[in-house]
């Protein structure tokens, strides 16, 4: 009789248990939502209107001075939204992988202040806007101090020259495995991108040897150089870029690994100079209409950043005078505006 109260009892406390656990998940679930972020349905409806609110736009036109870049379809288009919870939402060609080109420029950046610290970091490449092109070699002679800031050309190359390694295969191996870690899924050499780029880079080579005149490059400059071009021609597609964002957005951790992947301590840092700088010369106007740190490829792809909440991707190659996506541009404008993404507004956390 004791023996079977016993096994009634305990028969009762598993089934306590077993109920509890869906509760006890969802509850460690709800600790990594945003208090701030939209409800899911939203996102998805908005993402689904976007795509189909400019899918038919023919503005622009690819990049020509790469070859390459000359050749891709600019029918192309695909849009993905990563939340910090790693919640995905995609549609169109959001699995073709195309180059990251400037992009990449933001998570080397962070690999370097990862490595030497923000101060450091700060100190040798700077943060300033240049007020000129992003491959100027007058921003470098106006500003013989430091280089502009690491998100236009001639910064960008510095950075590289900070990234440690024994050699330029090291370095580049060592920034191909960060961007995977950022990612969260191995990305690899788009070849044919690097060979079409490293045949006509002459112009980055002579920024590189005016970095040296001003003691502002701290490698070999040619060495820097070829690291540089192949880091802008690593192969992404618009989900593993969305993620990457993400990641800047939930404080330098992966959000679908887990990953601290870069220090929570710069990630204001990068973000600030995405603000800056990430669209080039049309940098100050996407600031003015979108309010969110955002850094453009002349491949053709868009990324950026809504703190906290998560990041909007976009992959569609024709490209403004400027060199940032047409369509990427009006689809992330359409999407913050629809979610109160726009940092600058109250309503992007909840105040109307």
């Amino acid at each position: 009789m004791i023996t079977r109260k016993i096994s009634t009892a305990l028969l009762l406390i598993a089934a306590c248990i077993a109920s509890a656990l869906p509760y006890a998940a969802i509850a460690q679930q709800s600790k990594n939502v945003s208090p701030v972020a939209p409800r899911r349905e939203l996102v998805e409806a908005v993402v689904r209107e976007a795509y189909q609110k400019f899918k038919d736009d023919t503005s622009g036109k690819n990049a020509d001075y790469i070859p390459y870049l000359a050749k891709v379809d600019s029918k192309l288009f695909g849009i993905a939204v990563v939340t910090t919870d790693n919640q995905v939402f995609a549609v169109g060609d959001v699995d073709y992988s195309f180059s990251i080109q400037s992009i990449s420029k933001v998570f080397t950046l962070a690999l370097a202040m990862n490595e030497l610290g923000a101060d450091e970091v700060f100190k040798k490449i700077g943060s300033e806007p240049t007020g000129r092109a992003f491959n100027s070699p007058i921003a470098v002679v106006d500003m013989p101090t430091h280089t502009g800031n690491p998100l236009v050309n001639a910064g960008a190359i510095a950075t590289v020259s900070l990234v440690s390694g024994a050699t330029a295969d090291e370095k580049w191996n060592k920034i191909l495995d960060f961007y995977g870690r950022v990612a969260g899924e191995k990305l690899v050499l788009i070849d044919e991108v690097y060979k079409s780029e490293a045949a006509t880079n002459t112009g980055n080579k002579a920024l590189s040897y005016l970095l040296a005149k001003y003691d502002r490059i701290y490698a070999d400059p040619f060495e820097s150089v070829d690291v540089y071009t192949k880091q802008c021609s690593v192969g992404v597609n618009t989900k593993q870029l969305a993620r990457m964002g993400a990641t800047l957005a939930n404080n330098g951790v992966n959000p679908a690994t887990g990953e601290q992947v870069i220090k929570s301590e710069d990630v204001a840092h990068i973000l600030s100079t995405m603000a800056m700088a990430g669209l080039y010369d049309g940098s100050g106007g996407w600031a003015w209409s979108v309010g969110l740190p955002a850094k453009s490829g002349v491949g053709g792809g868009i990324v950026a950043i809504a703190p906290g909440k998560g990041a909007i991707a976009v992959f569609a190659p024709p490209l403004d005078e400027a060199g940032n996506s047409v369509k990427a541009q009006k689809v992330i404008d359409y999407v913050s505006e629809k979610l109160n993404y726009n940092l600058f507004s109250p309503s992007s956390v909840s105040l109307k």
